[in-house]
């Protein structure tokens, strides 16, 4: 007799809080035959503390990929499987896409588990008054592209909220880096629903005086609106040339036409202005 297909959980988990955990994601927990976890001894902690036995798998962002063959042919045997990382829910910021996409693709459900997440924890108590928000996840670590990326990410602003994650040895140059494209008061949040959690709004010039030695996890909140009447938002050709580059190799926009568009969306500028930058550079590169 053929055994029906399992299927693959998609469940979040506390950002910090144990007890931030909600029932239905217990009883997934306790009886799927497989947890697939970003982190087994994070997960291990959230489980015995719940005294859930369920078998954990390690499943990262360096072996996600060479585990699919064999987390289909579990769910092909019949068994499901629950997807965990080590904090929120799997593919926000964290792994878990390329199982999910897998896994899709080989027919068999997937099914979300929603739960605790740092960004609407932040967005809930920023008191910002936004038509929506976008999230940008972490910033990028070369400094040629964390420029592009704030500056996208200030413009996009400029319409609603903006939320992204940053790492504590990474935030005092993020702060730095804002000083001068952000004017108005910002929000912090750090260890969210931690013992330490608190949350503070400040300019960048008087959150870097306030985390000197910073420790823990950080959201950040930039509101919709004005930035300031002093921006230096100046765009050189070579920053409209190397965000052309970056979306033309991650494949997006169907056309040079439609990336220049795209470039121009993001960067605050008319597509003829992103034309003009990209021959002067062909044109300097010879």
């Amino acid at each position: 007799m053929r055994l029906m297909k399992g299927t693959l959980y998609v469940v979040a988990t506390p950002i910090g809080h144990l007890e931030d955990i909600t029932l239905r994601a217990l009883r997934i927990l306790k009886t799927v035959q497989l947890v697939a976890a970003e982190d087994t001894r994070r997960t291990g902690n959230l489980l015995r503390h719940y005294e859930i036995a369920t078998r954990i798998l390690s499943v990262h962002e360096h072996n996600e990929g060479g585990r699919v063959a064999r987390l289909l042919g579990r769910l092909e045997a019949g068994d499901s499987i629950a997807l965990v990382t080590d904090a929120g829910t799997p593919g926000v910021s964290d792994p878990g896409a390329t199982l999910v996409a897998a896994v899709r693709a080989a027919g068999y459900r997937v099914e979300p588990i929603p739960g605790a997440s740092a960004v609407v924890s932040a967005i809930s108590v920023a008191g910002m008054k936004s038509e929506g928000f976008c999230f940008h996840g972490f910033a990028p670590i070369k400094s040629k592209d964390r420029k592009l990326w704030f500056l996208a990410l200030v413009k996009a602003s400029e319409d609603r909220a903006a939320v992204f994650f940053e790492a504590p040895h990474r935030l005092l140059k993020t702060l730095q880096e804002l000083r001068d494209l952000v004017k108005c008061q910002i929000m912090v949040g750090r260890e969210l629903t931690k013992i330490h959690e608190e949350f503070v709004f400040g300019t960048p010039d008087e959150l870097l005086a306030r985390f000197s030695s910073p420790q823990g996890e950080f959201t950040l909140v930039i509101p919709p609106g004005p930035k300031g009447d002093s921006l230096p938002v100046a765009v050189s050709d070579t920053d409209i040339d190397d965000m052309f580059g970056q979306l033309t190799e991650n494949g997006v926009g169907e056309s040079k036409r439609d990336t220049a568009r795209l470039v121009a969306e993001r960067l605050g500028l008319t597509t003829k202005v992103v034309y003009d930058a990209l021959e002067r550079v062909k044109i300097t590169r010879g």
